[in-house]
C-alpha cells in the first residue's frame, strides 16, 4: 500500500465511521417504515470490511473476511465511486461537504488499495 501520513490514515478512519454511522441510521429509518433494506445492509458490510482492512493494513489487526467477501466488498466500493465523485463535482470548493467527499472517495480508494495488497499476499 502506498505511504500514508498519519493525518490520512486518521482522515480515512474517521470517513469510514462517519459512513458507517450514517449507514446504521439509514437502515433503521429504512426498517422502521417496512421498506427493503437489501441493499443498505450490503453497503453496510461493504464500509465495515473496507474499515477492518485499513485497520488490518495500518494498524496490523487480525480480520476474518473471507476472499468471497471481500471480493463482494471491493466491487460494492468501487460501485460507489461514481456516485461519490459526481456529489463531490457538484460540492462547493472548500464546503464541509466537499471535505467529506474528499476524505470519503480517499478512504474508499485506501480501502480498495488494501484488499487488493491483501488479495495479493
Amino acid at each position: 500500500m502506498e505511504n500514508v501520513s498519519e493525518e490520512e490514515k486518521w482522515e480515512s478512519i474517521q470517513a469510514f465511521r462517519s459512513t458507517i454511522r450514517k449507514s446504521e441510521n439509514a437502515l433503521t429509518n429504512l426498517t422502521q417504515k417496512g421498506t427493503n433494506t437489501t441493499l443498505i445492509k450490503k453497503r453496510l458490510n461493504a464500509v465495515y470490511i473496507g474499515l477492518a482492512m485499513l485497520e488490518t493494513a495500518w494498524n496490523r489487526m487480525p480480520n476474518h473476511y473471507t476472499d468471497e467477501e471481500l471480493t463482494e466488498a471491493r466491487k460494492i466500493l468501487n460501485g460507489l465511486f461514481p456516485s461519490l465523485e459526481n456529489s463531490y463535482s457538484k460540492s462547493k470548493l472548500g464546503s464541509p461537504q466537499n471535505t467529506l467527499l474528499r476524505r470519503r472517495i480517499k478512504a474508499f480508494q485506501l480501502a480498495v488499495q488494501a484488499m487488493d495488497d491483501f488479495a495479493n499476499k
